[in-house]
């Protein structure tokens, strides 16, 4: 029943900030460990960052740790991915993924098992 959409993406020039929104509908996030992947062109995918359910815990990849930060707003029902310092390496279709049996640091190792995903937003750089 969950349904994820991603919205916030777009094109930004190096240095730029960017909000990424992960809604959910169907269902309350809440319960859901939730990450963000992207992939661009040529590039596998690479998990970017996630949250435990509960909002406990949180995962970063080192090539975002200290410019991006992830939070639910319950309010709203999202989990958002704060973008700061873009660098065009950050390119890519940005996906949200949700599941309730996984932790944030083990979202990565498996993504193909992850139970739900949207559809993904692109984000640009430009140099």
């Amino acid at each position: 029943q969950l349904r994820l959409e991603e919205a916030g993406g777009g094109a930004v020039q190096t240095g730029g900030s960017l909000r990424l929104s992960c809604a959910a509908s169907g269902d309350t996030i809440n319960p859901y460990t939730v990450g963000w992947f992207r992939q661009a062109p040529g590039k596998e995918r690479e998990y970017v960052a996630g949250t435990n359910w509960g909002g406990s815990g949180t995962y970063y990849a080192d090539s975002v740790k200290g410019r991006s930060t992830i939070s639910r707003d319950n309010l709203k029902n999202t989990v958002d991915l704060q973008m700061n310092n873009l660098k065009p390496e950050d390119a890519g279709v940005y996906r949200c993924a949700a599941d309730k049996h996984v932790s944030a640091r083990a979202m990565g190792a498996a993504p193909s098992l992850l139970e739900h995903w949207g559809r993904g937003t692109p984000v640009t750089v430009s140099s």
